[in-house]
């Protein structure tokens, strides 16, 4: 009988450990969008180098390509398309802009760390001359940077998409467990669902203006504008998705609660919403992705701050650079909002066993 060498049982078992760590980091580089690095990694353990490798291409190299193939295209074609601004600007024109848009966001951040350097040097000397009347803390008002829209503009959707979700996941779950309610909800759903976001932005600004007359508030009216426009726009998936997981429900189930007397709230919190959250997360994914593509147009309307109002000043610009600065714009709303989508997907990783992608 041959013995078994104690060596190669290490040298396996750390092998087993290994690939359980690379198959746990895989459901988070399914979230991140980064699954190429799991056939990767097992390439460097050894697990199949040739089966790795044609993982690798189809996960990273089949995309890699294509995003090639679409930039050679765009450089090659875009110079040939003459506009009122001047030609398509191409990818290297474009990047040009991004270090543009980022040298006038340090240079405007200079600006207003110097400001309140000054203020407060201004405000010291007052104070040592005892002159306290005199002290004033303004704040700087200088242009937001490209940096600063961003930031104005994710605000805005998570407000209106976190009042849109309050609303829609209640009244979800109304209608997916009375027929009643789902009667009642079902026409508003019907009429309301397709309306567009420019139609409900005169009302809204109305609405606003005439109710929130105070311009000390907590928030701007230009924030609220937006963010309600957003809510009214993107509560329809969620409330869709969230009534149509809660009337899916296992019968056997619902026999279950009303064997074991369970009160309401019991029933919805222990068996209602586990059963239905998949498909609430679906909806609130859709709502997100609705809200980001309405948010950018009521501020392009509206003119709001944000990535909206941005991309219409540059469009009203005219200059020979406005159309790379609005190409960036793009690209910069295509990535956050592929960046919000792999945030909702985590969350909804960490809730519940779907298997969606």
């Amino acid at each position: 009988m041959t013995a078994i060498d104690p060596t190669e049982l290490n040298a396996e078992a750390r092998r087993a450990r290994l690939f359980t760590r690379i198959n746990k980091a895989d459901a988070w580089f399914q979230v991140l969008g980064l699954s190429w690095m799991t056939p990767i990694l097992k390439a460097i353990a050894g697990d199949n180098p040739r089966a790795q490798m044609s993982e690798i291409w189809r996960l990273l190299g089949v995309p890699i390509l294509a995003i090639g193939v679409f930039l050679i295209a765009w450089g090659t074609l875009a110079p040939k398309v003459q506009t009122s601004l001047g030609a398509i600007p191409g990818p290297a024109q474009v990047w040009e802009q991004v270090g543009n848009l980022h040298a006038d966001a340090v240079r405007e951040g200079e600006k207003e760390v110097a400001f309140y350097e000054r203020q407060d040097a201004r405000n010291a000397e007052h104070v040592a001359n005892g002159d306290l009347d005199k002290v004033r803390d303004r704040p700087y008002t200088g242009k937001p940077t490209y940096y600063d829209q961003i930031w104005t503009s994710i605000k805005t959707v998570f407000f209106g998409f976190l009042i849109a979700s309050f609303i829609a996941i209640p009244l979800g779950i109304m209608a997916g467990l009375s027929p009643t309610a789902n009667a009642a909800i079902n026409p508003m759903i019907q009429i309301f669902k397709p309306v567009s976001p420019l139609a409900w932005l005169p009302i809204v600004t109305m609405v606003v203006s005439a109710v929130y007359a105070t311009n000390d508030g907590m928030f701007s009216k230009s924030f609220l504008v937006s963010a309600i426009t957003v809510t009214l726009c993107s509560l329809w998936p969620t409330l869709i998705n969230t009534a149509l997981g809660v009337a899916s429900i296992d019968k056997d189930l619902v026999s279950v609660s009303k064997v074991l007397k369970m009160n309401t709230y019991t029933k919805i919190t222990k068996l209602v919403l586990p059963s239905a959250l998949p498909l609430i997360f679906t909806g609130l994914r859709l709502s997100l992705g609705v809200g980001w593509m309405v948010l950018i147009a009521a501020e392009m309307l509206a003119q709001n701050p944000g990535l909206g109002k941005f991309v219409w000043d540059e469009f009203q610009n005219g200059s020979s650079q406005s159309l790379a600065k609005i190409m960036v714009a793009v690209l910069t709303i295509g990535i956050i909002g592929f960046m919000l989508d792999r945030v909702m997907y985590a969350l909804q990783s960490m809730f519940t066993f779907t298997e969606q992608r």
